[in-house]
């Protein structure tokens, strides 16, 4: 009996112990849980711990944070930080990456460019904790001539799919975005306008294919996705469906020489009157004449005085003689001289339009080095004018514009193909009836002591221009995010509630879009402050 008692007793105490050393063992890392996942899902495939940046070592994760984010304004301090970045080498890196955040239930972002203008790329305010997968070591471009198509990967910025283009040929161009280090990935997603937009539409209107990785960690291309899916990706904005390996694009036919001008006027030179006469102009235009207006203030005389510049930024998809034909019957106010024109090829009105200083003349190996031009904290917001907005409103904006010491704004053009195209065949809805899309932006620089300050001042400059811009819904462009329309606070936000932004960014697309989520990803695994939600009881049959 005796040792029968203490045989139990020795089992009780060790029993006991294990129970005691298991519940004071610290956790396993988030990291170290990833990679034993990773493993187990794919045995043969190398994963090499230096693709991980934590916190523990802060130069380079901050390094590597900080790399490609634009809007500065979410790397200050206070801004919550991801556990880990993962950057894959390949893309089996990447789906394992997604299958081992849904199984291991770690929140995900996903970035290729990190140009989200409200940082959800690689911040999440909305769930803790998360990670971050960086897609800029997948950046490969696979140009082909002769079937004038492209595979790009998601991490390659506009600026190399260009490059990568022009050094192939000398007669195709893409109408992707005008800054040259947009991450493919992520700028495709949100429908992505150009230069080009008024002849070939936008880089959604020319996708052939993609490879995505779903939420069950299943990579896709077109006919596995099938047409819904392959549809929403084109125009939903990045963080919904999926995540973007690479874009099959097809390639648009550009002359060898092309035409580029900047004509600036200020409003002592009548730039009222002239902004008023583009306006009733600009949508009806040859298609292949790009003019946009990018707004800012200077200085107005010796004294100081500050006043509003208004430079008329173009392409045009010819020579200088037809260019100035065209000006001469359809816009004769601007006064265009052949002097203000340069003729170049199309790859050097690329680095003319991104604004690089030395214009066409930059050797174009700097596109590869995705070097954004524009790096600030900032906060931007978006419209869409589907009438001339009248004189007098126009000088009503020029007081409220010069209460800000860097207002910025840019007018973009529409018509042509953007007219053309119907609503519904991309997500991206914004077409027929749009003369142009307005981008206002406020930004200041480190150390300034009332950012507050200038963000009211864009928010009441939005609030200004109600008027006289699209509404019911008042839209907005998804790839100017803009969280004043409203977020996701929480996984089941409503369809109702995530209207206050979707109806803006998709009009009549945001059901559909709803309908495919609640199919392909009913467990809403893909999610930030505005993904799309699921709808209840459309998850099994969509």
């Amino acid at each position: 009996m005796a040792s029968s008692f203490f045989t139990i007793f020795s089992i009780f105490l060790l029993v006991l112990f294990s129970i005691d050393s298991h519940a004071s063992s610290p956790p396993i890392p988030i990291q170290q849980s990833f990679l034993q996942c990773m493993s187990s899902l794919n045995n043969t495939l190398s994963i090499p711990t230096s693709l991980f940046y934590t916190p523990d070592n802060p130069s380079s994760f901050n390094s590597i944070l900080q790399s490609s984010a634009q809007n500065l304004r979410y790397l200050v301090p206070s801004m919550p930080k991801p556990e880990f970045i993962f950057t894959p080498l390949t893309e089996p890196h990447a789906q394992v990456a997604v299958a081992c955040s849904n199984r291991l239930g770690i929140h995900l972002r996903v970035r290729s460019g990190g140009h989200d203008y409200e940082g959800a790329s690689y911040v999440s305010e909305i769930e803790s904790p998360f990670i971050v997968i960086d897609m800029a070591q997948l950046r490969a471009v696979d140009v082909n001539t002769q079937e004038s198509t492209a595979w790009v990967q998601a991490g390659a910025t506009t600026g190399e799919l260009y490059y990568w283009i022009a050094e192939k040929s000398s007669i195709n161009g893409f109408p992707a975005g005008v800054c040259s280090s947009l991450g493919i990935g992520g700028h495709i997603t949100g429908g992505a306008y150009g230069s080009m937009m008024r002849k070939y539409g936008l880089a959604a209107d020319n996708v052939l294919d993609a490879r995505i990785v779903d939420a069950q960690g299943r990579t896709l291309d077109r006919t596995a996705m099938g047409e819904d899916l392959f549809w929403a990706i084109r125009g939903a904005g990045g963080g919904s469906f999926g995540v973007i390996l690479a874009w099959k694009l097809k390639l648009v036919p550009v002359p060898e020489k092309v035409t580029v001008f900047t004509v600036t006027k200020t409003l002592e030179q009548g730039a009222t009157r002239i902004l008023y006469k583009w306006q009733q102009v600009v949508d009806k235009l040859d298609e292949d004449l790009f003019i946009r207006v990018i707004i800012k203030s200077a200085s107005g005389d010796p004294k100081g005085k500050r006043t509003v510049t208004t430079s008329y930024n173009a392409l045009f998809l010819g020579d200088v003689d037809r260019l100035i034909q065209v000006m001469g019957k359809s816009f004769p106010e601007l006064g265009l001289t052949r002097n203000d024109c340069t003729q170049t090829s199309w790859i050097g009105a690329v680095l003319y339009i991104a604004g690089f200083p030395n214009g066409t003349s930059t050797p174009p190996e700097v596109l590869l080095q995705g070097k954004s031009l524009f790096k600030n904290y900032f906060k931007a917001k978006s419209d869409f004018v589907r009438a001339p907005i009248p004189e007098a409103a126009l000088l009503g904006l020029w007081n409220r514009y010069l209460l800000d010491e860097n207002p910025f704004m840019i007018w973009t053009p529409y018509g042509g193909m953007m007219s053309r195209v119907p609503e519904s065949q991309t997500p991206f809805p914004h077409r027929c009836g749009t003369i142009f899309k307005i981008q206002y932006v406020a930004s200041w620089q480190d150390g300034d002591k009332d950012p507050s300050k200038h963000m009211d001042w864009v928010r009441k400059l939005y609030d200004y221009m109600t008027p006289y811009v699209s509404n019911s819904p008042r839209e907005a462009y998804v790839n100017y995010r803009d969280l004043d329309l409203g977020m996701n606070r929480r996984r089941n936000t409503t369809f109702a509630e995530a209207s206050s932004w979707g109806s803006k960014y998709y009009k009549g697309n945001f059901y559909r879009l709803a309908k495919i989520k609640s199919r392909v990803d009913p467990d809403n695994f893909f999610w930030h402050e505005q993904s799309i939600p699921v709808i209840p009881g459309r998850k099994k049959n969509g």
